[in-house]
């Protein structure tokens, strides 16, 4: 029934601070094709999604991240022959969690390799400079390898969200 999407969280439950799985309020997910347009589509789903949940002092840095982290998973997650077509079980999976103060996005990719962050030291280069941002603008992240029948790893980035509702005009 519904336990793949349990089962491929628990890594990443494991590996986030201290946080009850079942106080979980709302999630939400998507599956991502193996092309650079699911970029687009992840900020998409992502600006939907937080629009749902009213949440919008991160939604910036929230927005940014999942961009670098999907961005990440499609030029170094995926082998070399994936094909760049739609496929029934799309590669990479895009996770919004929300606690009552706690925001996490994790991005699933079949690689096992590890998350390197690039050098930084050229803020002009246009790549190698992902994980650099993803460190800058999410409270904390880190990545899990997957495991049971799931292949890959889950690539995670946790928002701090402030308590209680406010009403503070903010932009998109």
């Amino acid at each position: 029934m519904g336990t793949n999407g349990s089962t491929m969280l628990e890594p990443l439950r494991q590996g986030l601070p201290p946080l009850d799985p079942a106080a979980v309020s709302t999630a939400a997910s998507c599956a991502l094709p193996a092309r650079y347009e699911a970029v687009r589509e992840a900020r998409q789903f992502t600006r939907g999604t937080l629009g749902q949940w009213d949440i919008g002092e991160r939604f910036d840095d929230v927005c940014l991240v999942v961009s670098e982290l999907v961005t990440n998973a499609l030029r170094h997650g995926l082998p070399a022959n994936t094909p760049r077509t739609p496929a029934q079980d799309p590669p990479v999976r895009l996770h919004l969690m929300r606690w009552s103060e706690r925001l996490v996005c994790a991005v699933r990719d079949p690689s096992h390799d590890s998350p390197v962050a690039g050098e930084a030291e050229d803020f002009s280069a246009e790549s190698g400079r992902g994980l650099f941002l993803v460190d800058s603008f999410a409270d904390s992240w880190g990545w899990h390898p997957l495991a049971g029948t799931l292949s890959g790893k889950v690539v995670w980035a946790l928002f701090l969200l402030r308590p209680g509702p406010r009403n503070e005009a903010g932009g998109c």
